[in-house]
């Protein structure tokens, strides 16, 4: 990309759209019934992409809007065939916000030329915000952040994930559980939290040491896969090979322990 970009005006923005619903936390009804639920979800969608909108546009008149649903199983191999996009998951954690517990966030990637090149995920709640861009390496709250170079598994901290595959893929959910038996098996601490991209981005703050996910899920990841890349973090999928768009797993980890834990598992951990 070769006009600088504005990162100061992109991360008030984004502040100003999660600082809209931080606001408004826990003062919703909790849905009951799903016409309530998705409701409440596209209200979260609808109102959050018109803030950024309204603050973003006029800065970066060029940049167009990522149209793929995040659930649309073949728009999220591959990256739009536009010079520059903004891919915004309005919010990373809906469901925990609509619950009134923590764990949600408000994160936005921009695409070059179908590549990563900055990204933003604020946690309103924390009042923390992550950032990377491309070479420059990644940031919170204005401090750099780097993955821990912790050796010993029993004190490391693994989290995994899972996505919406539909339609659902036979025996899907038994490799998840054989997954998760794998990391069990391996690491003194296992979790799983909720937001994806957070998630990722503890990693290159050294607060997880790995995160595994089975299946495709790329608009969840791409915010957090640039912030921990830029941070030094190891960015795989579970085969043991560099992410690439497209792939249906992601393995992210301070440096080395990806590799090790798909070497020790003997395979169980695969895709």
């Amino acid at each position: 990309m070769k006009k600088k970009i504005k990162v100061s005006t992109i991360l008030e923005v984004v502040r100003e759209a999660g600082d809209l619903f931080l606001q408004e936390y826990k003062l919703n009804a909790i849905p009951i019934n799903k016409q309530q639920f998705f409701s409440a979800l596209n209200s979260i969608d609808e109102r959050c992409m018109a803030v950024l909108k309204a603050g973003l546009n006029d800065e970066f008149p060029e940049t167009a809007w990522n149209t793929v649903d995040e659930f649309d199983h073949d728009g999220q191999k591959q990256a739009l065939p536009l010079s520059k996009y903004w891919v915004c998951d309005a919010m990373d954690g809906a469901i925990q916000y609509l619950q009134h517990i923590p764990g949600w966030t408000i994160n936005l990637a921009l695409i070059c030329d179908g590549e990563l090149y900055f990204s933003v995920i604020y946690d309103p709640l924390a009042n923390e915000m992550f950032w990377a861009e491309k070479g420059s390496g990644a940031f919170m709250n204005g401090n750099p952040i780097q993955p821990l170079a912790k050796t010993d598994p029993d004190i490391m901290l693994a989290v995994f994930e899972y996505g919406h595959q539909d339609p659902a893929i036979p025996g899907f959910n038994q490799k998840h559980g054989t997954a998760v038996t794998a990391l069990l098996n391996q690491y003194g601490v296992v979790r799983n939290y909720g937001p994806h991209g957070l998630q990722l981005a503890y990693v290159g703050a050294g607060r997880i040491d790995v995160f595994h996910q089975l299946g495709l899920d790329t608009f969840n990841w791409l915010a957090g896969i640039l912030i921990a890349r830029e941070a030094g973090a190891e960015i795989l999928n579970a085969k043991g090979e560099s992410w690439k768009w497209g792939d249906e797993s992601l393995l992210v980890s301070s440096p080395g322990t990806g590799r090790r834990l798909i070497e020790e598992t003997a395979g169980n951990i695969l895709n």
